[in-house]
């Protein structure tokens, strides 16, 4: 069986990126733009001013991290409010206030949402992740997850905000390869225009019953 492509830490880290950039736009009309730079790092912390953090599971395991400074955090938050129809009064201005983590934590929930879809669409991976946290982080301490990754890969990428304001998405993952394979009898398991619907039913076809 002949071999076309292989997927590393980089590709699946890609695919956030943009789910990143995605989510973010279109819930806060916010022009959102990353790094075309990704730097190695040795672990994923919590910094200041505002931590995100989700694990997944399933095809491999890993750890997503999103920190933002106390501007970025705003701007985003109030940005999504206005979007939703929120008038000025009700919107907080403190990126301490529950209303910005909750916001903040629905949009992280998106994101890695979106993530999941992408992942199965693009790659036929699946995985389930865990409630997102966010902790309001003081400038003298960084945390750091235990999420017992074996063999750990780790990556930071710089994302900007509309104001030019920046805030840092770090994923560890365990140290995989996932090779995509010529398959003449599985093409259809790829194809984007068959719904699950349309799979289960030739499935069930193909078992005469």
């Amino acid at each position: 069986m002949a071999v076309k492509k292989n997927k590393t830490t980089d590709d699946v880290l890609l695919i956030l990126c943009k789910s990143v950039k995605k989510i973010l736009s279109q819930t806060t009309k916010n022009d959102i733009q990353y790094s075309p730079m990704v730097q190695k790092i040795a672990k994923t912390c919590l910094k200041p001013d505002i931590g995100c953090f989700v694990l997944f599971e399933g095809a491999f395991s890993g750890l997503i991290i999103i920190n933002m400074s106390a501007g970025a955090a705003v701007e985003l938050y109030q940005a999504y409010m206005r979007q939703m129809g929120f008038p000025e009064e009700e919107i907080s201005n403190h990126h301490t206030s529950d209303d910005v983590s909750n916001v903040l934590g629905e949009l992280m929930n998106q994101i890695v949402g979106d993530f999941q879809g992408e992942l199965e669409h693009q790659l036929s991976l699946s995985i389930s992740q865990t409630q997102p946290r966010m902790l309001a982080v003081n400038k003298e301490l960084v945390l750091s997850i235990n999420a017992n990754i074996e063999r750990p890969q780790s990556r930071r990428v710089i994302f900007r905000t509309q104001s030019h304001k920046t805030f840092h998405l770090e994923m560890s993952m365990e140290r995989t390869e996932f090779i995509e394979l010529n398959d003449p009898d599985n093409q259809d398991y790829h194809d984007p225009n068959i719904t699950k619907d349309e799979q289960n039913r030739a499935f069930l076809e193909d078992l005469d019953i």
